[in-house]
């Protein structure tokens, strides 16, 4: 040990002259600026590696070196991290809400594709199959693709009923494969049937066949999640009132995919399956990583019944959702 690295006991509290405070800037300079590490510092100052760690640790300390997280300002690292570590997810992403959100749901809901648009450019890979299931915030996203691997794309479910044909669903999907230079294989059909009879005539049609053929080959999907009430969920606007009423009383609060799940993250409807055209829960199970899109409060409960489930992975959502989730 040299002697300017043994320590100076019974001494007054220590402050360091400008020689120090010179030598200790440009110590951290190397290290934080220029990448060196504390032996090649230790080297060019004539120290040892203990001392530039000690003088380091003390630069952050004594304030002389301020260490920032610097995030773009819709962003919320702390609540995403947060997330991360309460359902061990792999991806995990909150945007802030702003005061003027508060009345204004779908701006929101676009802030959300913005997010999620983000996301998939940096995870999807070359030859993924990435899966888009309908939903108004996939219709938000698709605008927002710009870039995206070279992969192909197919569309899990179909769409509303009361819309046969929804050109945005399928817009967005286009768009999202027009984007990623690969095939597309879209659903032109309602996600709710009447009876299994018709959901099963149309299961084979050549078209829906392309598509829900792929499902079992799907490496990376982006879900959303709908809550039991009007205009929070597909499959709730679709039923008739005694049919709400029915799976309400089962325990009903989120709606994945067509799949009605209790607090637990119960599939409370399976009989439903025979007549919706969606990828299954034992199919989203096999897949590889899962993204869960998650917008409004009022979507806070569904969402955390949904995460219970075990089938997601990956979670992009507010704050107002993050901080329930977390309560």
């Amino acid at each position: 040990m040299s002697a300017q690295d043994k320590p100076n006991r019974g001494a007054r509290a220590h402050h360091p002259g400008p020689e120090e405070l010179v030598q200790t800037a440009a110590m951290a300079r190397r290290f934080y600026l220029e990448g060196k590490s504390k032996i090649e510092i230790a080297e060019e100052f004539g120290l040892s590696r203990f001392k530039v760690a000690r003088t380091l640790e003390a630069a952050v300390r004594d304030g002389l070196v301020r260490l920032e997280v610097r995030l773009p300002a819709e962003l919320d690292d702390e609540l995403s991290d947060a997330l991360r570590t309460r359902y061990g997810l792999s991806h995990s992403i909150v945007f802030r809400c702003r005061p003027e959100d508060a009345d204004d749901p779908a701006q929101v809901t676009r802030r959300l594709g913005s997010v999620t648009a983000g996301l998939l450019s940096e995870i999807v890979m070359d030859d993924d199959v990435l899966g888009l299931i309908w939903g108004p915030e996939i219709e938000a996203l698709g605008p927002e693709l710009t870039t995206l691997a070279r992969c192909s794309v197919v569309q899990l479910c179909g769409v509303t009923p009361l819309r046969p044909v929804d050109a945005n669903a399928v817009e967005a999907v286009r768009r999202a494969a027009s984007v990623a230079r690969g095939p597309v294989y879209p659903v032109y059909a309602p996600l709710l049937l009447p009876d299994a009879a018709t959901a099963g005539m149309l299961r084979r049609q050549p078209g829906i066949v392309e598509a829900v053929s792929r499902f079992d080959r799907i490496t990376k999907a982006v879900i959303t999640v709908g809550a039991w009430g009007p205009g929070l969920s597909t499959v709730y606007d679709a039923l008739s009132a005694a049919e709400r009423e029915e799976y309400r009383l089962r325990g009903a609060c989120a709606e994945v995919s067509g799949h009605l799940l209790d607090a637990e993250g119960r599939d409370v409807a399976p009989e439903l399956t025979e007549r919706i055209l969606a990828i299954s829960l034992d199919e989203l199970r096999e897949t590889p990583e899962v993204i869960l899109l998650a917008d409004g409060v009022v979507r806070s409960e569904a969402t955390a019944a949904a995460l219970r489930t075990g089938l997601f992975n990956g979670l992009v959502t507010d704050t107002g959702v993050a901080e329930r989730l977390l309560a």
